[in-house]
């Protein structure tokens, strides 16, 4: 059996990918149908198929089955991400709070794949975003409490909307200030309805512009939603290609547009609290929110070879029992993987070698998985992303 494996991910079309996003960025011809998210790895809505031209060779049709078959896990989930338009106001749970999620809602019955079930496995979420392409926009975690108050002061100016004071008034305790605002924002609250109706009649002169055009481009997505007054209290941070943010349990994030592979946990919880037609669950996003305001979560590379580099949450605080990594290749390297790995090109062509097996070629748009934990001999060069764990 090769030890090194050609697969394919499922292609998600959610609304707010880039019509033939996916494709695009592959090298492949692209529809006119949004497609949003590729996934590549082991998680059972939607696991890597294995391509193969020998029968039987290897015996899984895809990973979950690798998992059962050999009892071995992927202790991440690899997507390829085109955004075209905001996605919803979100943030993922930890270890903890992901199993008694889990545990909770499967006492209750309620179905994994139901709409409105806010945890469909027991696993936590954290994730890192590298940059494909330049422009890469986001939201992530709290602005500064003074200059979120700076803002609203501005738009005080702005409009004589009454629910102004009231939400000012919530950022002056230093503890929870943030916490107050956001649960009162998302509350349902009548007055807030009308601060959002506010918010999108303001004059955008006056208003940093920043600020100015998001609250038009959140209104033209989703007009009325109460998630657009909580994300002017959010980091707005533009990304280059090469640039990652690192976003631990509990961050706060939606993002605006961009072309970026993720690696996170090999998890699919999502909580809402808004910007989204989906499920929202304030209740549990007020549960796992950190509001510890602050810059935006950077992750800065790692360079440990000649043209590879990483990009690793175990450098960071809120990261260091995250055992996986992000590498980005770029031309012939000698790559240690810590586990089974998931391997991506994205430009060029490169062929991976494991020791006693057969190499394995991948052109761009295609994706690799190694089965064992050891050595890689990579020889090519461009682009390829590999995901595995620290060696």
């Amino acid at each position: 059996m090769s030890g090194i494996v050609r697969i394919d991910g499922v292609v998600r079309d959610y609304a707010w990918g880039r019509p033939g996003g996916i494709s695009a960025a592959r090298g492949q011809e692209p529809g006119e149908r949004p497609e949003a998210e590729l996934w590549l790895g082991s998680h059972r809505a939607a696991p890597s198929r294995v391509l193969t031209d020998r029968p039987g060779d290897p015996p899984w049709p895809d990973l979950g089955a690798w998992e059962d078959a050999t009892g071995d896990t992927l202790p991440f989930l690899m997507k390829l991400l085109a955004a075209a338009a905001p996605l919803s106001l979100q943030a993922h749970p930890g270890p903890e709070q992901a199993r008694a999620g889990f545990e909770r809602e499967e006492a209750a019955g309620v179905p994994r794949d139901a709409p409105a079930r806010s945890f469909r496995d027991p696993h936590a979420k954290p994730e890192v975003l590298l940059a494909v392409e330049d422009g890469f926009d986001a939201l992530c975690g709290f602005r500064p409490v003074e200059e979120v108050v700076a803002l609203l002061d501005t738009l005080a100016e702005l409009t004589d909307e009454p629910a102004l004071p009231a939400w000012r008034a919530r950022l002056a305790d230093p503890e929870a200030g943030l916490r107050e605002a956001v649960a009162w924002l998302l509350s349902g609250d009548p007055a807030v309805d009308r601060l959002v109706e506010a918010l999108a009649r303001t004059p955008p002169t006056g208003l940093p512009e920043r600020d100015a055009d998001l609250v038009r481009l959140l209104t033209g997505h989703h007009p009325g939603d109460p998630g657009i007054a909580v994300a002017l209290m959010l980091n707005r941070v533009t990304l280059a290609a090469g640039e990652a943010l690192w976003l631990p349990a509990g961050n706060i994030h939606a993002y605006l547009s961009g072309l970026g592979v993720e690696v996170m946990g090999p998890s699919d919880n999502v909580l809402r609290g808004g910007l989204t037609g989906k499920h929202v669950d304030v209740a549990e996003l007020l549960e796992v929110l950190d509001f510890t305001p602050g810059p935006p979560p950077r992750l800065a590379p790692v360079d440990v070879a000649p043209a590879v580099r990483t990009y690793r949450p175990s450098t960071q605080e809120t990261g260091a029992a995250v055992p996986w990594q992000l590498l980005e290749v770029t031309g012939p390297a000698d790559v240690a993987a810590g586990s089974p790995s998931v391997a991506l090109v994205l430009e060029g062509e490169f062929t991976l070698r494991a020791e006693g097996h057969d190499g394995l070629t991948l052109a761009r748009g295609e994706a690799g998985f190694v089965e064992r934990a050891g050595r890689l001999q990579v020889q090519g060069s461009g682009a390829l992303y590999l995901a595995t764990t620290v060696s």
